[in-house]
């Protein structure tokens, strides 16, 4: 497989039209990819390598554009963007496509995602990788009302404080809809409860950037969990953990021991 973006398809939930891939050995198990906030599938999983990567290795690779982001429609209501209701968009692809169960793949707010669809949607998890987002899930990730002013700004030169600079940067990189990521930012950040990811028990795989000041302690938030293993990325910021090799490498493992046990 290479790098090149592959062709969509849509379908529709919950009112809103949504793009999708489904690519890889359609015989293969089923991964499904949920990406992260102000990217895209292609960004997310196609130019990182990761669709080649799980590709070539036998699986079945699907991948939403969730609404506001790529090819899906971009709602500029707030209220369209909780991550329960964008987990129930990754729900419904699944019965789309006619699968039962996935592994579930999200990173950073993808993870966040992931991490909704594995308490309300259990069944439909066969196992789970929360990447760029450790015990942020629960605890938070900081102040992201600047990045919401920052999508908003006339231009990137009137944005001052880094984070709302590196996010206009990317989404401006990425030619996101700046208002519809705007109301994104402000209602996908809902907290994950302790007491409610204590309870997702299907094999977690979380991975975090050592020089990730955004995601929060991956081991923190293992420690909460009955089955779940965390991954440190040596080396890498939360833009340049998602494509990284240890990564990579740690996820087929992970594939792999669940399928040999």
């Amino acid at each position: 497989m290479n790098l090149d973006a592959p062709p969509f398809s849509l379908f529709y939930h919950d009112g809103y039209q949504l793009a999708y891939f489904d690519e890889g050995d359609p015989a293969g198990e089923p991964v499904l990819l949920i990406h992260g906030f102000a990217s895209t599938a292609c960004v997310n999983w196609v130019y990182p390598g990761w669709l080649r990567t799980l590709g070539d290795a036998g699986y079945r690779v699907i991948a939403i554009d969730n609404r506001g982001h790529g090819a899906s429609d971009r709602p500029h209501d707030p209220e369209a963007y909780y991550p329960s209701l964008m987990a129930g968009d990754a729900a419904a692809l699944l019965t789309h496509l006619g699968i039962d169960q996935a592994h579930i793949m999200g990173y950073s707010m993808g993870a966040r995602i992931s991490a909704f669809l594995a308490i309300e949607h259990p069944d439909r998890v066969r196992s789970l990788v929360l990447g760029g987002l450790g015990i942020g899930l629960c605890d938070g990730v900081g102040d992201w009302d600047p990045i919401a002013d920052a999508l908003l700004a006339p231009s990137l030169a009137d944005v001052t404080l880094p984070p709302g600079r590196m996010f206009r940067a990317f989404a401006e990189q990425t030619q996101s809809a700046r208002c519809a990521l705007a109301a994104c930012i402000r209602t996908s950040r809902v907290l994950v409860e302790r007491r409610d990811i204590a309870k997702v028990d299907m094999p977690t795989l979380i991975a975090v950037g050592t020089k990730d000041d955004i995601a929060g302690s991956a081991q923190e938030l293992a420690d909460l969990m009955p089955n779940a293993t965390a991954l440190d990325i040596p080396n890498r910021d939360h833009m340049l953990a998602v494509g990284d090799k240890v990564f990579k490498r740690a996820v087929l493992d992970f594939y792999r021991q669940l399928t040999a046990g």
